[in-house]
């Protein structure tokens, strides 16, 4: 049997900075690009000749404004903003590269399934079927109100309601077989009308009833990408992920959702080698070790206090300027709004530093990793052969430059020791998922 090679996402945002909350202020940030194609586009080639998976788009549909009930704290210190509509963006990605995966985060509280289906199949048709989707169910009441709803559903409900939308835009993207498309000039035949069909998808909430306007993408629908944490979310996960994005605890916790997931995929009458799982990293490199303690103490110096507790607040879903002080008391205060992970991830900075909620709220990095190439590439490589993770979601820190330096760096010594692709096997972002075994 073939060696396991390890799978690269790159973590992307249309704004300032991704989760590393200082970065945008280093010097070697790149600031007066952001609203330029150039960026997007230069950033696609670098993870394409680094023989990334693909990359993705984090997104969101509302400022942040939990923390003392408004947004001036994100948008003064740089938090994580959207400034531009990913969807605009990835096409620029696709025209400048031939193999690299583009995805983005689409909510399935917000959107009818018959425009999620109907953007993401045009994206993978003109992609060459290089899109996934990152499915999300949001999980902030700002976003709600801009959709003209006072409060979000219930996180029971919204997984229900993201089942029914995904499977109406799986029944509206086999609408078409392959090959309908004819456009046969002397015959005077366009499309084989007989290999379309409609949907008639009828559920709870949502129904439509197709075909879509567009014949099927070449790797018949976008992969699926999801990152929920909670039960629910993990059962949802099981059922369609094909990219499990997760964030990083302990390796213990590592292996233990690693396990989980593949336990749930069973369950679920997958085959848990049908997806890969893949904690997300934030990187420093550094010539000497000692150098890379330094950079990364660097970038933890231009991280502002107080947008630590505006980003926990949000991703928390209750507002920490309200001097919260227990972990219960916020996972009751927060309501419908929150991430799982997130409540996760501060509970378990509490059982292994031993410190109170209060204090581990005020901690901005948890999945960093630093060290020379050599090391960086002996930790990743330590937690896949442990069988952690498949793969890693690589953040962007410093922009271009971390990005830049990591492919230059650390894949090919991830390459050297036969544990990442030298090249692209696939022609479609499922083929290259799937191209090597991962048992």
């Amino acid at each position: 049997m073939s060696r396991r090679e390890m799978h690269l996402l790159a973590y992307l945002k249309t704004g300032p900075t991704a989760n590393h909350m200082g970065a945008w202020r280093h010097p070697d940030a790149s600031l007066d690009d952001i609203l330029q194609p150039e960026r997007y586009e230069h950033i696609a080639r670098v993870l394409e000749a680094g023989r990334f998976d693909g990359c993705f788009f984090a997104d969101g549909l509302g400022l942040h404004d939990i923390y003392k009930g408004g947004f001036q704290t994100r948008l003064e210190l740089g938090g994580q903003i959207s400034f531009l509509d990913p969807m605009m963006v990835l096409p620029l990605m696709a025209r400048v590269t031939r193999h690299l995966g583009i995805g983005t985060t689409l909510s399935t509280t917000f959107h009818q399934p018959y425009n999620l289906a109907r953007m993401l199949a045009s994206l993978d048709i003109l992609s060459g079927g290089r899109v996934a989707w990152n499915i999300v169910t949001s999980t902030r009441r700002e976003e709600a109100r801009n959709f003209g709803m006072d409060d979000l559903p219930p996180r029971e409900l919204r997984y229900d309601m993201a089942d029914e939308v995904v499977e109406a835009c799986c029944a509206l993207w086999d609408c078409w077989d392959d090959g309908s498309l004819v456009m046969d000039k002397e015959r005077g035949v366009m499309v084989d009308a007989s290999r379309v069909r409609h949907a008639d998808y009828q559920g709870k909430w949502f129904s439509t009833r197709g075909p879509l306007t567009m014949p099927r993408s070449p790797q018949g629908r976008p992969v699926l990408m999801q990152a929920g944490s909670s039960p629910r979310g993990r059962d949802f996960a099981a059922r369609w992920a094909e990219m499990i994005f997760c964030p990083q605890h302990t390796k213990a916790d590592m292996q233990a959702f690693y396990l989980d997931m593949h336990q749930r995929m069973v369950a679920a009458g997958r085959d848990p080698e049908s997806c890969a799982i893949m904690p997300q990293l934030e990187v420093v490199i550094g010539e000497t070790e000692s150098i890379a303690e330094e950079k990364a103490a660097y970038l933890e110096y231009l991280v502002e206090p107080e947008l630590i507790l505006a980003a926990q607040s949000s991703a928390l879903g209750v507002d920490l300027a309200a001097k919260v002080d227990d972990i219960d008391e916020a996972a009751k205060a927060r309501g419908n709004q929150g991430m799982q992970g997130t409540l996760d991830r501060v509970r378990s900075v509490m059982e292994t530093e031993g410190v109170t909620f209060a204090q581990a709220v005020t901690k901005s990095h948890r999945d960093l990793i630093l060290g020379t190439p050599t090391s960086v590439a002996d930790q990743m490589q330590d937690l896949f052969d442990s069988r952690a993770c498949d793969g890693f979601v690589v953040s962007q820190m410093v922009f271009p430059s971390s990005l830049e330096q990591f492919c230059r760096s650390v894949v090919p010594e991830l390459q050297r020791r036969g544990i990442f692709r030298r090249d692209y096997r696939g022609r479609t972002l499922r083929e290259n998922l799937q191209a090597t075994p991962r048992g």
